[in-house]
């Protein structure tokens, strides 16, 4: 213990070091979603004043929150981002296990070529497949659809992948081999067996998936032409003036959108954390 308190001297002081420097600016965004436009520029945090601490209480204001969901609509833009971000996660990772599944523990012509094939889909990046996919769902009419959005999801490569990885590290054949002689069928050997032994994944993964769905905003103003379909993302974005701009009022949209993401990490996080290091020590 001695000799490590040299060490902790230094690295406590470093730690909360990094930690004010990243909360600041979140700090600051709180700040400024409760001031008015006109006291955006005129403090660096709260507006001072002759109240405690110094500061304007009473200058204080959720006019901009009230003017979000109130006049602009930016409740069904949030119910909007709540729902896609939450049926991708759970389409997405009951997709991705089970073809990580069935690669990991099926005997079957062409598994290799599979495995490859989708490992060379992880490598293509994202942006050269919107194209294609918006084609796609043109010839298939889902155009401005919710499934139009969700079906492209439902089988992500990189989560077949890394389900495959996790169970083939987590699950003993011969667990399965013995559930099989006992007269299980696969879909609840699937269920009862392999999902709870990988639980940690299944979290890992769904807050992965969750939060760049919830974060997308590029693929929604792509396949929606209907402004009432927008997610939080590209309302937000509206925001903006041409001639001018409600700083207060961006940045009360900035934190209702980082909100429900911080609570699901805080939530999850020690599944996240469990996922990402899940097949990294084979005991």
């Amino acid at each position: 213990m001695k000799k490590s308190s040299p060490a902790l001297l230094f690295i406590y002081p470093l730690l909360v070091f990094f930690s004010i420097v990243t909360l600041v600016p979140f700090a600051w965004m709180v700040c400024a979603a409760f001031k008015s436009n006109a006291d955006f520029f005129d403090s660096l945090f709260l507006p001072q004043g002759s109240g405690f601490l110094g500061i304007a209480w009473d200058r204080l204001t959720m006019a901009n929150f009230s003017k979000l969901f109130g006049e602009l609509g930016m409740l069904r833009a949030t119910m909007n981002s709540v729902f896609l971000a939450s049926a991708t996660a759970l389409l997405g990772t009951i997709g991705g296990a089970m073809g990580g599944y069935a690669l990991a523990k099926f005997e079957f012509r062409g598994r290799k070529w599979m495995t490859r094939l989708i490992l060379a889909a992880m490598i293509i990046p994202g942006p050269l497949l919107m194209a294609p996919g918006y084609q796609l769902m043109f010839n298939l009419g889902l155009l401005d659809t919710y499934a139009g959005m969700l079906l492209p999801t439902i089988a992500p490569a990189f989560g077949i992948f890394l389900f495959r990885q996790s169970i083939l590290n987590s699950v003993p054949m011969d667990l399965i081999e013995a559930a099989r002689i006992d007269g299980a069928g696969e879909i609840r050997i699937f269920a009862t067996m392999v999902l709870p032994i990988v639980r940690p994944m299944i979290g890992a993964f769904l807050m992965i998936t969750f939060l760049g769905t919830w974060n997308n905003f590029i693929g929604p103003q792509i396949m929606f032409q209907s402004p009432e379909k927008f997610p939080l993302s590209v309302a937000i974005n509206s925001l903006k003036g041409v001639y001018g701009q409600d700083y207060g009022m961006l940045m009360a949209g900035t934190l209702v959108s980082i909100a429900p993401i911080l609570v699901l990490f805080l939530m999850l996080q020690k599944e996240f954390i469990a996922g990402l290091t899940a097949g990294s020590v084979k005991g």
